[in-house]
């Protein structure tokens, strides 16, 4: 089954937590801190393995999860740090974050890779908290938590050639006559449903990837039919072969479906219309042909005078050697460079950014009566924290102090015993700028 798109969630892995440990030896009545710390998080990686073709296997897979770093160990032994987890995706994979439809990867060749998700540092144990005043701390840190997002796979099939042009002209027939490919054949519309792709021998060593693409409809730019399912993989070919019906066996005109499935490419993505393309007339051994082609000409060459026409016939097979050389001209004129969108270094960017001022600043808000102190940083901080300490209850009292909201809540109104909720803790309002 082809699968070209999945919606995934990853979590990298959180920090592994530092501890609190005291050097006890033998003849050393002073041992001090020995607690060491813990090891970072693994990250998640996605890297490109040519020998996928598809994004099967995140029908089945949609979350990852990568492992959290080990903890800290006593004699001042840190943890080891996780093995990142490395996710294969098939050469032409875009990856987008879901909330921001931002692009954060286009990635087009084998062993290509991104972290989409950091894992978290490890927290400190008390050895880095010792200072000439206080040199046997019990304070130690929790891991930090690694980054998560939901993530979308949009997969651009990788191919040389496209086949384009409207259902059941004979782009499937095409492909099966020229490859080893086997995609569905039928009368009806819509019978490829999905892109089929074949490697093309042409002779003399030479060869090229061909996709017999599903067909287009008027309005495939809004959606409508296929739509976006089959536009998204032109994009990648490097020429477009346009199969045009000149039989007119369905009643259409061959010149207005040439041009309407030029003016979707066009809408769908202007840079498409750049895109060096050979008209296949196919069905060239039906009785009406050869009438249908010299109006065809005459009229495409007012709209385009250097339009590039080669009559073909799938059935008899009479062109197509033609069409495959000429296909393979114009593929060595054109640099091998895949068309991939211009994305920016991830490794430089944070999933997660918030404003400094925001950062640093507090709200507090009265639920009943208690009072809910919201702040981004003390709430991260306090993650982090150990509260298991007299200690680590001191600390954060002092930062409180420093970052004035004791001031603020005795100005809201908080007296002795009043609670204060600050994230998943509550704690005493105590006059002399302490919680417990």
């Amino acid at each position: 089954m082809f699968v070209d798109k999945a919606k995934i969630y990853v979590k990298a892995g959180d920090g592994g937590d530092g501890i609190i440990s005291f050097r006890r030896e033998k003849y050393v009545p002073n041992g001090g801190p020995a607690g060491g710390d813990g090891g970072r998080g693994a990250d998640i990686i996605f890297r490109v393995d040519e020998g996928l073709r598809t994004l099967m296997d995140f029908r089945y897979q949609r979350h990852f999860k990568a492992p959290r770093g080990e903890k800290g160990r006593n004699k001042s032994q840190h943890g080891a740090n996780a093995e990142n987890m490395i996710v294969r995706i098939p050469p032409g994979t875009v990856i987008l974050d879901e909330d921001s439809g931002e692009v954060l990867a286009d990635l087009t060749r084998h062993g290509q890779q991104v972290v989409v998700a950091r894992g978290g540092r490890g927290g400190r144990g008390n050895i880095r908290f010792a200072t000439p005043n206080n040199p046997a701390p019990e304070l130690a840190e929790n891991g930090e938590e690694g980054q998560e997002r939901y993530i979308v796979l949009e997969l651009k099939v990788m191919a040389d050639v496209g086949l384009v042009g409207f259902p059941s002209v004979g782009k499937s027939t095409l492909l099966s006559v020229v490859s080893a490919a086997k995609p569905k054949i039928g009368a009806y519309h819509f019978t490829t449903i999905t892109p089929n792709l074949g490697v093309v021998g042409v002779g003399e060593g030479r060869s090229f990837v061909m996709a017999d693409l599903p067909g287009l409809i008027e309005g495939a730019h809004e959606g409508i039919g296929l739509g976006h399912e089959f536009l998204r993989h032109v994009e990648r070919t490097r020429i477009i072969v346009h199969v045009v019906d000149m039989s007119g066996s369905e009643g259409r005109d061959p010149f207005e479906d040439w041009q309407k499935i030029n003016e979707e490419l066009k809408l769908y993505n202007p840079v498409l219309a750049e895109r060096p393309q050979v008209v296949a007339a196919n069905k060239m051994d039906m009785p009406d042909s050869e009438a249908n082609l010299e109006e065809f000409l005459q009229k495409a060459r007012e709209v385009q005078p250097d339009i590039e026409v080669m009559p073909i016939s799938s059935l008899t097979r009479k062109g197509i050697q033609e069409l495959l050389y000429r296909a393979a001209d114009l593929l060595d004129q054109i640099p091998d460079e895949p068309m991939v969108e211009e994305v920016a270094d991830l490794s430089e960017r944070k999933v997660y950014s918030l404003d400094k001022k925001e950062d640093d600043g507090f709200r507090i808000v009265r639920e009943n009566e208690i009072f809910v102190v919201e702040s981004a940083k003390i709430e991260r901080m306090m993650k982090r924290m150990q509260l298991n300490s007299h200690e680590a209850i001191l600390k954060l009292a002092r930062t409180l102090r420093h970052m004035g909201v004791d001031a603020e809540l005795r100005k809201r109104g908080a007296e002795e015993g009043t609670i204060v909720r600050i994230g998943d803790f509550e704690f005493e309002f105590v006059e002399g700028s302490s919680y417990y």
